[in-house]
């Protein structure tokens, strides 16, 4: 059989919320071992389901975000508990956490401490903010670090409320950043053999993720301006955006102008300069493309544009996503069946590898369905183990209780929170 290339490398995922379990599921998917250490109720996104989608045993949030991981079910705050990790982090390769402010230190669970037990050992510990400064404590909630991130003010009408993205953004470049970081982490211990602390943030990795914008106002000089008109970005030059037409949407990227002027029908684009009354008529612009646009459908400007070599495009929902053909070509969504939810359709892999694809394992675990066979392979005897499940240090779900749901968590206990951000 084909090996991944993580295959071999054992993950210990103590994260909860997006950031965390998506860049933990990222090495899942390239073959590494992933153990979800999470408490005895479950993790906090097993019962805060998106969307509302409840699914069956698991909810859709939790299933979309936990594939390729064994769960182990876990007290960290007991003592016994706290030797169960040991254990585990004496064979890891890499720890990820997103705990809380002190609560890593409270738990016994830090870097000093585990490094001890484990030098080789990659620690990853995700934050809002930081893990000190000023606003270490802030909730590092999605929205919230888009709106500080100062994104949402390229975007729309001049005193209008900001539009934040469609997306849980920046838990997402934040997963990806630490799934990077990881890698770079174990590429440097292949070479050196020492283990290392990684610092993850969300806020530098939204800001960072702006490179262009930030430079063009840090080393250029040049302001967030937004204009009358919904404009798609301050730093680009209009028209530039999405549009209405006579029976749905298109999105229109930088045409030149005369060109753009001449498929629709507006004469005062033909003398225009695109690179100089694209910034000075940015609103003007936008007014007079959105009047004409108004005037065919979409799928016939589309034609029209792209016969005169103008970027345009449609706008999709979901459905049409899905449908796609190219998506259908690359293999965009993967399909297998999970023994609690059934056939389950998702976004796969950002990535493609001739030698070592990525693939589905195992689709996302029971609260503790593993707890037994993870405990075995460190070497606890079947007595110990039945002695842990007994007062309540560790729990396990089988197969045939999935169709009882736990019990929610206690979001004031030590590593729960309703984000990362309140880490």
């Amino acid at each position: 059989m084909t090996r991944s290339i993580l295959d071999g490398y054992r993950v210990l995922d103590c994260s909860i919320a997006m950031a965390g379990p998506f860049a933990a599921q990222r090495l899942g998917d390239l073959g590494a071992d992933v153990v979800k250490v999470e408490p005895v109720t479950g993790e906090w996104q097993r019962h805060a389901a998106a969307g509302g989608a409840q699914g069956n045993a698991i909810n859709v949030s939790f299933l979309s975000l936990n594939r390729n991981k064994r769960s182990l079910a876990v007290d960290l705050k007991s003592a016994a508990g706290k030797q169960v990790l040991t254990r585990l982090v004496e064979t890891a390769d890499v720890f990820l956490q997103n705990y809380r402010p002190g609560v890593a230190e409270r738990l016994g669970v830090d870097y000093p401490t585990l490094s001890a037990v484990n030098p080789r050992l990659i620690y990853v510990s995700m934050s809002g903010y930081g893990e000190d400064g000023p606003h270490r404590n802030l909730p590092g909630q999605d929205l919230l670090l888009q709106a500080r991130s100062g994104a949402m003010l390229s975007t729309g009408r001049h005193g209008e409320p900001p539009q934040p993205a469609g997306q849980y953004l920046v838990d997402a470049v934040t997963a990806s950043t630490a799934f990077e970081a990881v890698l770079a982490a174990l590429l440097h211990r292949e070479r050196t053999g020492e283990g290392q602390l990684v610092k993850v943030n969300m806020l530098d990795a939204i800001t960072t993720l702006q490179m262009q914008e930030l430079s063009v106002f840090t080393a250029g000089g040049i302001p967030q301006q937004r204009g009358s008109e919904p404009h798609a970005h301050v730093y680009i030059r209009a028209p530039y955006g999405t549009f209405k037409t006579a029976d749905g949407f298109l999105a229109l990227a930088m045409p030149d102008l005369p060109t753009l002027g001449r498929v629709i029908g507006e004469d005062r684009f033909l003398e225009m300069d695109s690179e100089v009354h694209g910034w000075t008529h940015r609103d003007e612009l936008f007014r007079l493309t959105a009047e004409r646009l108004l005037l065919r459908t979409t799928d016939e400007w589309l034609t029209a544009l792209t016969e005169a070599g103008i970027w345009c495009g449609p706008v999709y929902d979901y459905q049409q996503l899905v449908d796609d053909p190219q998506i259908r070509h690359n293999g965009t969504f993967v399909e297998y069946d999970h023994p609690t939810e059934g056939r389950v359709k998702t976004p796969g892999f950002p990535y493609t590898f001739e030698k070592t694809p990525a693939t589905v394992e195992r689709g996302a675990p029971l609260v503790g369905e593993h707890t037994r066979e993870i405990l075995t392979e460190a070497g606890l005897t079947p007595d110990e183990i039945t002695e842990l499940l007994d007062d309540g240090t560790v729990a396990e779900t089988r197969l045939e209780d999935a169709g009882r749901r736990s019990p929610a968590p206690d979001t004031r206990s030590a590593g729960v929170a309703p984000d990362i951000g309140v880490r």
